[in-house]
């Protein structure tokens, strides 16, 4: 029995999404892509046929994906692609069973996001030039953040009221349009104070605004803005590391783990609705324990 053609297997799936499952343009074009990289590894005879194909060869083949550079979230979508083709053949007598099916999503080959050290921090934190209005901003952008962990959406759209200093918290809209409440420490509570009479008004000149943190022309902050932000005061501060504004997400996360704090606690704080996108902040834990042990234990080497 000759091999199936490829290419016509792909074409049928294509219009079997556009058809039958109605899926968006930008989708099947997407689901090509993914799928022709599979197709890619069976011409170069790296992969069995589809015919023949495995499970296991299927996760090799995902692993292989993620160890030449291919994004977690990327491989998970072509992952998607993936089991979604293989159901097609196996509707259409192509094949018996679907191996893709028992696949797991590649939760556990996520990149350990990288953190910054206590020390970083203090030096980031301390970079902006507090004699200015968009220092005193910028100051308490990054304690903030840091202070509570929200993602930079969530930071850049926090309303004037949304911090409540009494209290002690912020209560931000978080994923899936679910309100969050995350406790806030006294530093960052003060350069939010600070900001808010010293130099919010010397910012709106006047204009007004429901959002907390503004520009210099009176408009909302945007992500691409404080990424600036954290960009600029990261060279001023001396920090080498590649880091973006999620960075200080990630440390607010693992530093509190590194000091005793429970994962569930640390979950509802990030507003992580699965405990296991909470976990990778543990492999950052575990990572810093086996330094430790390497460099203490007498019998470590």
């Amino acid at each position: 029995m000759s091999a199936p053609n490829l290419e016509i297997l792909l074409d049928g799936f294509l219009n079997h999404l556009l058809v039958e499952q109605n899926r968006s343009p930008a989708t099947i074009e997407g689901y090509n892509r993914d799928i022709r990289k599979l197709l890619e590894r069976i011409h170069s005879k790296s992969l069995p046929g589809v015919v023949e194909m495995t499970s296991m060869d299927i996760t090799r083949f995902l692993k292989s994906l993620r160890d030449v550079g291919l994004s977690p979230t990327s491989v998970a979508r072509l992952l998607a692609a993936v089991k979604g083709f293989f159901r097609y053949l196996n509707a259409e007598g192509v094949i018996k069973g679907n191996p893709a099916d028992i696949v797991g999503a590649p939760k556990l080959w996520r990149s350990v996001p990288d953190t910054l050290s206590i020390e970083e921090v203090d030096r980031l934190l301390t970079a902006p030039d507090v004699s200015t209005p968009e220092g005193l901003r910028d100051q308490a952008m990054l304690e903030t953040m840091y202070a509570t962990g929200l993602r930079v959406s969530e930071l850049v759209g926090l309303g004037a009221g949304n911090v409540n200093f009494e209290m002690g918290f912020v209560s931000t809209m978080g994923k899936g349009s679910k309100e969050r409440v995350t406790p806030m420490g006294e530093t960052a509570l003060e350069r939010v104070k600070e900001y808010r009479k010293e130099a919010r008004p010397k910012l709106l000149k006047g204009r007004m605004s429901d959002m907390l943190f503004v520009t210099r022309r009176g408009g909302a902050m945007t992500r691409q803005g404080f990424w600036k932000i954290v960009k600029k005061h990261a060279v001023k501060a001396g920090v080498i590391k590649e880091i973006s504004p999620h960075t200080l997400r990630h440390s607010f996360a693992t530093h509190l783990l590194e000091h005793g704090a429970d994962l569930r606690s640390v979950q509802r704080m990030l507003g992580h609705s699965d405990i296991s996108t909470t976990q990778i902040y543990t492999h950052v834990n575990k990572k810093q324990m086996r330094e430790v042990y390497d460099s203490a234990h007498p019998r470590a080497k």
